[in-house]
C-alpha cells in the first residue's frame, strides 16, 4: 500500500477517469474510521462523482432477529452481500439507476432512495468490507478501480465510536458497551480479514 493525502488521491482520480467512461473507487475502514466523510469530500472536489454508501445493503431488522444476529447488527453476516456484489457489478456495467439508503433514525433500509445522475462517471463506494476476503466479497475485488483504505488507531477509534453513541442518546456506559461488544470487533474483522488496499490515509491524532 501507498500512504496518500486526500488532495493528493483526489488529484489520483481525476487523472484516472480522464478517457473512461465510468471509474469505481472503494474506500475502505472500520467503523468511525470516517469512511462517509472522506467519500462525500472526495465525490465533491470531483466533476461527475457520486458517493454510494454500503449502508442501504444492511438486512433488515426482523430477518436479523429471525436469525439471532440483530445484536451483532454491522457485522459482514448482517448485510445482504449477494445483493450488494450484484448491485456493484450492475454499476460497473453502467446498468444501475438506483441504489438503497439507511435511514439511521428509523433503524431500517429505503429501497431505491439514492439516484445515480445519468452523468456519473467516478463512483466513491464506501464500506467496512469492500476488500473482505472471504465469499462472496471477494467477487468484489476485481471490480474496483481504485481502492483506498483509512488506518484509525483503536483507541482513537473507541473514542470516535463511544462519541458517536452518546451523540446518539445511549448513556456513556451503554456507548462504551456497544463500542466494544459489536463496533470494535467488526474494526478488527475489516483489518485482519481485508486484502490490502492500493492507497492508505493513515489518521494522525
Amino acid at each position: 500500500m501507498t500512504e496518500i493525502s486526500e488532495t493528493d488521491l483526489a488529484d489520483l482520480l481525476r487523472r484516472t477517469s480522464v478517457g473512461r467512461s465510468r471509474v469505481l473507487v472503494a474506500v475502505v475502514g472500520a467503523p468511525g474510521s470516517g469512511k462517509s466523510t472522506l467519500a462525500e469530500t472526495l465525490a465533491g472536489a470531483l466533476p461527475q462523482a457520486q458517493w454510494i454508501p454500503m449502508d442501504g445493503f444492511h438486512m433488515d431488522n426482523a430477518t436479523l432477529a429471525a436469525q439471532g444476529t440483530l445484536e451483532r447488527k454491522g457485522a459482514p453476516e448482517t448485510f445482504d452481500a449477494a445483493g450488494f456484489v450484484r448491485f456493484v457489478r450492475a454499476l460497473a456495467s453502467g446498468q444501475q439507476a438506483h441504489y438503497p439508503t439507511f435511514d439511521r433514525v428509523a433503524d431500517a433500509v429505503v429501497p431505491q432512495g439514492g439516484r445515480i445522475a445519468p452523468d456519473t462517471h467516478i463512483f466513491v463506494v464506501e464500506g467496512n468490507y469492500l476488500l473482505l476476503d472471504d465469499d462472496p466479497w471477494r467477487e468484489l475485488a476485481r471490480l474496483w478501480d481504485v481502492t483506498v483504505t483509512l488506518e484509525v488507531d483503536e483507541d482513537e477509534l473507541e473514542r470516535r465510536l463511544v462519541e458517536r453513541w452518546t451523540r446518539h442518546g445511549h448513556a456513556p456506559e451503554d456507548a462504551l458497551f456497544r463500542a466494544h461488544n459489536n463496533d470494535l470487533v467488526n474494526a478488527r474483522v475489516v483489518r485482519d480479514r481485508s486484502r490490502k488496499a492500493d492507497y492508505v490515509i493513515r489518521f494522525k491524532g
